[in-house]
């Protein structure tokens, strides 16, 4: 029995020893024979390793940490024991863990391990040791950490730089205009059907409003007002293509650390210039500073999107030249901005998340949603106005089809195009990507108008066949100018309101020429129009003084605020002309056709030429204010003198043949008499018009 026993316990001290001698055997082959640990998938396929990963604070990472363990001759070695450690994380920081703290290698010599993050934001380490003797016994992984609500700190800083980009643009546009406007509109008044010159005031416009979206609904409202035919807005429409690539090419220049310098530099000219030019300029550089701190704000908050993989994978999708252009459209035309969209593309390719591949159709697309904007202002327009939106909006649809299918023979054009690409090689070529997008833009515009320009009068007539005439709709009487897009366009604005008052005087003018045919020929037909255009004019006198006061509620110049009080009293004037014949005359003229009365021939020729007279200077009156002729006003004031003086020798004519007693002339005589009066009224009120001229301050005179 005790043989037994100790023959047991023998076996299992023996057992024990083996054992243990197969551990320390284990342990001293681990460590004494070369293995090699690396991270899993090195070169290519780096990114099995799961190093430099990104991830919220306190949240585990979405990947492990991987290594693999092989021998002298790159074998894995599976059972091999492994150990994890966290060797740095940032001040501060609590709670980071790794698990599990040590494994052991599978079949394939590889092992992983879990790491969560601390507290505080910043880099955190985990080593992956084995215990070995080989100088290369361990590997680092780095993971990121980012604030928790990074999202929100993303959202706010994208959102506020686009504000201030877009702020930015207005004040550029703003001051360009204030200081422009006076140009727009001469060559509004001379604008012919040469294309060149056409095209080049297009671009004129883009550059002056900071937008070919602006431009284009400018446009719709220049034909809609009568301004301007849609055949001449089709060079104009190619020129806004071109136009709004100045904005995107001032955009490509890195200039955001001078930003604040340029804001300080405008702010300063805007308040204490003395002159308005000057003031506006300062407006303008304000903005273009604003512009760009805006863009580095926006800089800023895109940074960890770098690390982002959703968004990065969401970039790779949109390489596809339909998604890409899909969402370029469809982005630009929410913010009714492709500059503003294209400077987020340059911000995202500073970041290096946007090359020029998938750039172009990103580009191609901001191109073709830029004219949602025109067509959205076409809607209610009429159906010229309307062919103003669908003719930009076609002419960049046909870019876009034919640019789609050469994307990389485009970006090779550009990048030979663009000086430091050439000379100094790819990397240049990485670091220059903003410059080679704003090319790129560029370019696809300039070739798409030199191939479209030759054509432009075929162009015309295909979209006039291809939008044919409505059918007519009963008239409606309503303004024929006044367009309420243009009033962030001041002086084209004040112009839209001459042109209605032009059309008012039209009316005024209509009804003296009527008031005359109920004396001298019994005719009692024109009193009912007399009657509805009365009506006319009342309603053009309060839609252009309510435009007119809408206008000087914009940040407008004192002078055009002068303007548009000036060009309100011609309203009064005139409206005042309309109540003396729709009120004293019309009323008049009821009780002489029921009235057994005649005027002497005398009497008759004499009140039909001082009528004729009074029409002259009524007309004259138009013409002054038309073209706020200095010399015309000047001559007006003369002649009315002379009216004046001729309407007393009537009245002096008419008492002489009271005094022979010539029948007619006595039952006639207050008739006559009051016909004279409000004749030389009416000529009073024009010649108000001719004065108020006189008056207008020097510059705008022709």
């Amino acid at each position: 029995m005790y043989r037994l026993i100790a023959a047991i316990a023998f076996f299992l001290i023996a057992s024990l020893g083996l054992a243990n001698e197969r551990d320390s055997s284990a342990l001293i082959s681990n460590e004494t024979i070369n293995y090699r640990i690396e991270r899993l998938g090195k070169g290519l396929n780096s990114k099995l390793s799961g190093n430099n990963q990104y991830q919220v604070a306190e949240k585990k990472l979405s990947k492990p940490f991987a290594i693999r363990v092989t021998d002298s001759l790159y074998r894995s070695k599976a059972n091999v024991r492994v150990y994890f450690e966290v060797i740095q994380s940032p001040d501060d920081a609590k709670g980071s863990a790794v698990e599990p703290l040590y494994t052991r290698t599978d079949s394939l010599g590889e092992a992983h391990c879990w790491l969560t993050l601390g507290s505080e934001p910043g880099e955190y380490q985990v080593a992956a040791k084995i215990q070995t003797k080989n100088l290369e016994s361990f590997v680092i992984f780095t993971a990121y950490a980012r604030k928790q609500n990074w999202v929100l700190m993303l959202s706010v800083g994208l959102l506020g730089g686009l504000a201030l980009f877009l702020m930015g643009i207005n004040l550029m546009s703003t001051g360009f205009r204030h200081s422009a406007g006076d140009k727009i509109r001469s060559v509004l008044g001379t604008l012919t059907q040469n294309r060149i010159y056409s095209t080049g005031f297009g671009a004129f416009i883009t550059m002056v409003t900071q937008s070919s979206s602006a431009t284009t609904v400018m446009l719709v409202g220049f034909v809609q007002s009568g301004l301007l035919k849609f055949r001449q807005t089709i060079g104009m429409i190619f020129g806004a293509a071109i136009g709004t690539t100045i904005t995107v090419q001032l955009i490509a220049f890195r200039i955001a650390d001078y930003s604040l310098l340029l804001v300080a530099l405008g702010f300063a000219l805007n308040a204490f210039g003395k002159k308005e030019g000057v003031r506006f300029a300062g407006e303008a550089i304000l903005g273009f500073g604003i512009l760009f701190f805006g863009m580095h704000l926006m800089s800023e908050a895109m940074y960890p999107l770098r690390t982002f993989e959703p968004f990065i994978d969401l970039l790779g999708k949109l390489q596809k030249p339909i998604l890409g252009i899909i969402a370029g459209t469809i982005f630009t035309a929410l913010i009714q901005s492709s500059a503003a969209f294209i400077g987020i593309m340059l911000t995202l390719a500073t970041q290096g998340l946007l090359g020029l591949e998938a750039a172009i159709p990103l580009l191609l697309g901001a191109n073709l949603g830029t004219s949602i904007t025109g067509i959205i202002a076409g809607i209610t327009s009429s159906r010229e106005a309307q062919k103003v939106a669908m003719a930009y909006t076609l002419f960049k649809l046909v870019g876009v089809i034919i640019l789609v299918w050469i994307i990389d023979p485009f970006a090779q054009l550009v990048r030979h195009i663009t000086p430091d690409t050439i000379s100094l090689g790819t990397h240049a070529a990485a670091e220059n990507t903003p410059r080679l997008i704003a090319n790129a833009h560029t370019i696809f515009n300039v070739l798409l108008t030199l191939v479209v320009l030759p054509f432009t009068n075929l162009y015309a007539r295909f979209i006039d066949w291809l939008m044919p005439p409505k059918p007519p709709k009963s008239p409606t009487f309503s303004t024929k100018f006044l367009d309420k897009s243009l009033l962030s366009t001041p002086a084209v604005a004040l112009k839209l309101a001459k042109q209605e008052v032009i059309r008012l005087s039209e009316i005024v003018d209509r009804m003296v020429n009527d008031i005359i045919k109920p004396f001298i020929a019994k005719d009692k037909s024109p009193l009912s129009r007399i009657e509805r255009d009365e009506v006319k004019v009342d309603y053009l006198r309060d839609q252009i003084n309510a435009y007119l006061l809408s206008l000087t509620r914009q940040d407008v110049t004192e002078q055009s605020i002068q303007e548009a009080f000036q060009i309100m009293y011609a309203v009064k004037e005139l409206e005042q002309i309309a109540d003396i014949v729709s009120t004293n005359l019309l009323e008049r003229a009821r009780w002489w056709l029921q009235a057994n009365h005649e005027f002497s021939p005398e009497g008759k020729k004499e009140l039909e030429e001082f009528h004729q007279l009074t029409q002259k200077q009524l007309r004259r009156a138009k013409a002054v204010f038309s073209d706020l002729n200095l010399e015309k006003a000047q001559k007006m004031a003369r002649k009315y003198q002379e009216y004046k003086d001729f309407g007393r020798e009537l009245e002096r004519q008419h008492f002489s043949r009271l005094k022979e007693d010539v029948n007619k002339s006595v039952t006639s005589s207050k008739t006559h008499l009051e016909l004279v009066s409000m004749f030389r009224t009416i000529g009073s009120h024009a010649n108000n018009v001719a004065q108020i001229i006189l008056e207008w301050p020097s510059a705008d005179k022709n």
